[in-house]
């Protein structure tokens, strides 16, 4: 069976599918591998490091994916928008694809995938069970996001995160409340501990309590009217009361801290807005917002995806696609997660196609000409698609 790993084309993007030392895996497995020239160099991995790891070169992107079974890639492929290259349209019907498509913020991709008949699994849609845990690479890629979303935040702050006690005397540590508590949260709450900061942190699921706790934090909340825990580690909107009492908690801390460090999306997918521009105005000058939820629009109403902007003295961070500014390490683990997904369906040297297994069935997007994923094809049709 023939894979083909694709250099990604997203700007900014330094981050492959499979690195080297997976690529052995897959070919002591029974599979072939190519990848396309330069696929890994931004990650720092070499084509003759591939070579070296039994796999083949591919200077034809095009002629590589037409050839291939299964295409691996860490972001959806290209569409051919704006004159660039459409990769999906090298795709034979019937091929798969493996990588994080997030459906539904790529509706135009799913489309185009279910018209090329490509079976596509989104590995971000992977079920958040024990046994899935080795190929969850949201959970990987996450946990990136909150370490270096607390360095982001050490570095813009204009005053030391530890306690100090210097020959000009002692300096109190910075105060740091995250909003959220799901991979990157604790990641971002146990970095920002090891720092030295004093760090409190919240999040909707009560039951996150001890999670906070055991890396470092106090926890504070509110008693919900409602549960919002969406099952899977996801947290769903809150109700009306329960939002007018979590805006408040959070006006409360946000004024009183430092840093804010936002991580909370809607089923891991869209970003709520919590923080509100009156909020923002409410904060001391010099303090810093991080918001890790950029990609999904942003926690904070006055964050710009992308950028960063000061509002009376109170600087918003929202920096997009974190992992690609690690990539070493993220190609390792993402690369280490899809190798658990080949390895758990492989027989006699191929891929088994089973869509009774739950994990198969949770992250299967398109399948047989049809949108199977249940959310992506009820999104599709809010929109007028079928």
């Amino acid at each position: 069976m023939n894979l083909a790993v694709l250099a990604e084309t997203r700007p900014g993007e330094r981050r492959v599918a499979l690195v080297p030392e997976s690529c052995k895996k897959l070919i002591q497995a029974g599979y072939a591998v190519t990848i396309e020239a330069g696929a890994g160099v931004p990650a720092f991995f070499s084509d003759a490091a591939y070579r070296e790891a039994g796999a083949s070169i591919a200077t034809d992107a095009a002629e590589m994916v037409a050839a291939a079974d299964f295409v691996l890639k860490v972001n959806p492929p290209a569409i051919g928008a704006g004159g660039s290259r459409n990769e999906v349209e090298w795709m034979r019907p019937g091929a798969y694809l493996l990588g994080s498509l997030m459906p539904l913020r790529h509706l135009d991709v799913v489309r185009a995938l279910a018209r090329r008949k490509v079976t596509a699994f989104s590995t971000d849609a992977i079920p958040r069970t024990t046994r899935a845990q080795s190929m969850d690479t949201l959970s990987a890629m996450n946990s990136i996001i909150g370490y270096k979303g607390a360095l982001i935040a050490a570095t813009e702050l204009n005053k030391y995160f530890p306690m100090l006690t210097t020959a000009a005397g002692m300096v109190f540590p910075a105060k740091v409340f995250v909003i959220g508590a799901a991979v990157a949260g604790l990641q971002a709450i146990a970095t920002a501990k090891r720092l030295g900061a004093n760090v409190l942190a919240t999040d909707v699921r009560p039951e996150v309590k001890e999670q906070i706790e055991s890396v470092g934090a106090k926890y504070v909340g509110i008693e919900l009217k409602e549960s919002a825990s969406a099952g899977g580690g996801y947290a769903k909107e809150l109700s009306q009361e329960d939002q007018a009492r979590q805006r408040e908690l959070l006006a409360e801390q946000c004024a009183m801290s430092d840093v804010v460090i936002t991580t909370a999306l809607i089923g891991g997918v869209f970003a709520p807005r919590l923080i509100p521009a009156e909020i923002v105005r409410r904060m001391r000058p010099g303090s810093v917002i991080v918001d890790l939820a950029a990609d999904g629009g942003g926690n904070c109403e006055l964050s710009k995806p992308g950028e960063t902007v000061e509002v009376q003295g109170v600087k918003i961070v929202a920096p997009l696609n974190i992992p690609a500014t690690m990539p070493t390490h993220a190609s390792l683990l993402f690369s280490r997660n899809l190798v658990a997904f080949f390895q758990a369906f492989t027989k006699d040297k191929t891929f088994q196609l089973d869509l009774d297994d739950d994990i198969q069935q949770g992250s299967l997007i398109t399948h047989d000409g049809q949108v199977v994923h249940t959310r992506t094809r009820e999104a599709l049709q809010a929109k007028g698609d079928s």
